[in-house]
C-alpha cells in the first residue's frame, strides 16, 4: 500500500494548531449576544462590530475599512476598481499565482520586478518607471506588495524600501496594494511598521483571518481612503448585497475575548518549530538547494541549480508521494529551478519524510541525466 502523500503545496494551518474549541464557544456568543446581527444580510462594508475592531487595531476611523469573504474577494474588489484592460500594474517576481491570474484575466499589462531577500529590487522598479528596461517609461496603477513573509518566497521588505517605495509612489502617482495577510505570525526578528501606518492616503492594506483563525471561516478586509472604501463598498452590494454576518460575528467575538492573541501565539509557535525543520532538513538531505530563512509566514522559496527541471521533479516527486508547488507559478517567465515549499500544513515528522523523498527524487533525476 502507498504511503500517504505529504503535501508541501498547500498555504494553510493543520488542524492541530487551530483553536476550534475556541471558534465553537465564540459562535455561541455571537449567536446569543447579536441574533439579529449574525443572522441578518447586513450591507456590504460588513459586520459593524468587526469593522470597528479592525479600525481600531490600524488606528483608523472605520469608513476607511470594509470586511470581505475573505482576503481573495478584497484583492479582486480593487482590482475591478482600480485595473482596467491595458493599465499598467507591477508585482514582485516571484509573486502569489492568484494575483497574476486575476490581473492577466483583467487585461491589466502586468510587470515583474526582481524579488530579493530584503524586498522588491528597489533601483530595477525605479528604472521601469524612468523607462530604462522597456524603452519607454511605465506608469502603474497600482503595485502589489507582499511585505510580511511573502508568498511564495518568504521574504519580508526591509524598512528602507517600504519608504523609498511610499517615494516613488508619492513621486510617480499611483497606489501601493499592501497584502498583508502573514504579519501576525512572526516568530523571529522585530515587527516592522506597515505602509499603510506611514502613508495612509497613498496606501490600500488588505489582511485576512484565514491565517490566524482558520482558514474555513473566509474573513478579509481592506483598509483605504474613505472614497476608495466608499466605491468597493458600491461594487460590493452589487455582487453579493452583504458578506456573511454569521462568519464575521463568529470573528468579532474570537478576537473581542482574547482567543486571537491565544491562537496566534499558538500558530507562531508551530510555525518557528516547522520552519527550523524544513530548514535543518533541506541542508542535510538537498545541500545543493539555496533558500533564505523565513522569519514568519508559512513559506520557503527554493532555489535548485540551474539546469533543474521542476517540471520533472514535480511528476517524479508525486510518484514518491511529495507535492510542492513549482516556482513557474509564480512568474511570467523563468524559475524552472525553484519551488516553494509550505510548512504551515505538516508536523515536524512529516517535513523530515517529505524532505527526505523530494531528495531522493532529485537525485533519481541526476541519475537519469
Amino acid at each position: 500500500m502507498a504511503e500517504p502523500t505529504i503535501s508541501f503545496a498547500r498555504g494553510a494551518p493543520s488542524l492541530d494548531i487551530i483553536d476550534v474549541e475556541g471558534l465553537r464557544e465564540a459562535a455561541a456568543r455571537a449567536f446569543a449576544n447579536d441574533p439579529a446581527g449574525a443572522t441578518a444580510y447586513g450591507t456590504s462594508v460588513g459586520y459593524p462590530r468587526l469593522r470597528a475592531w479592525i479600525a481600531e487595531r490600524h488606528g483608523v476611523e472605520p469608513e476607511r475599512v470594509l470586511v470581505t469573504n475573505g482576503s481573495m474577494q478584497a484583492d479582486a474588489f480593487l482590482f475591478e476598481h482600480l485595473v482596467a484592460p491595458g493599465d499598467d500594474v507591477v508585482v514582485e517576481r516571484p509573486t502569489y499565482d492568484r494575483t497574476l491570474l486575476s490581473l492577466r484575466e483583467r487585461g491589466a499589462r502586468v510587470h515583474q520586478v526582481e524579488l530579493r531577500a530584503d524586498g522588491i529590487d528597489v533601483e530595477a522598479f525605479g528604472a521601469l518607471l524612468a523607462g530604462a528596461t522597456t524603452g519607454a517609461p511605465v506608469r502603474p496603477k497600482l503595485a502589489h506588495i507582499i511585505p510580511n513573509f511573502q508568498n511564495p518566497a518568504g521574504y519580508t521588505l526591509s524598512p528602507e524600501k517600504r519608504r523609498a517605495l511610499l517615494a516613488l509612489a508619492a513621486a510617480h502617482d499611483f497606489v501601493i496594494f499592501e497584502d498583508d495577510p502573514y504579519v501576525e505570525l512572526r516568530f523571529s526578528g522585530e515587527r516592522l511598521p506597515t505602509m499603510l501606518s506611514l502613508d495612509p492616503a497613498r496606501v490600500v492594506y488588505a489582511s485576512s483571518f484565514s491565517k490566524t483563525v482558520c482558514p474555513g471561516i473566509r474573513v478579509g478586509y481592506l483598509v483605504g481612503p474613505p472614497d476608495t472604501i466608499a466605491a468597493i463598498a458600491k461594487l460590493a452590494t452589487n455582487t453579493y448585497i452583504s458578506p456573511s454576518m454569521v462568519s464575521q460575528s463568529i470573528v468579532y467575538e474570537f478576537c473581542a475575548s482574547g482567543a486571537l492573541e491565544r491562537s496566534i501565539e499558538t500558530v507562531r509557535t508551530a510555525l518557528a518549530k516547522r520552519a527550523r525543520t524544513l530548514e535543518t532538513a533541506l541542508r542535510r538531505e538537498l545541500p545543493e538547494a539555496e533558500l533564505v530563512p523565513p522569519e514568519g509566514g508559512y513559506f520557503t522559496w527554493v532555489t535548485l541549480p540551474e539546469g533543474t527541471d521542476v517540471h520533472a521533479l514535480f511528476t517524479k516527486a508525486a510518484e514518491l508521494g511529495v507535492a510542492f508547488v513549482k516556482g513557474t507559478d509564480f512568474l511570467l517567465e523563468g524559475g524552472e529551478n525553484t519551488l516553494r515549499l509550505a510548512y504551515s500544513g505538516v508536523t515536524p515528522e512529516e517535513i523530515e519524510e517529505g524532505v527526505g523523498r523530494l531528495a531522493a527524487a532529485y537525485r533519481s533525476l541526476l541519475a537519469a541525466a
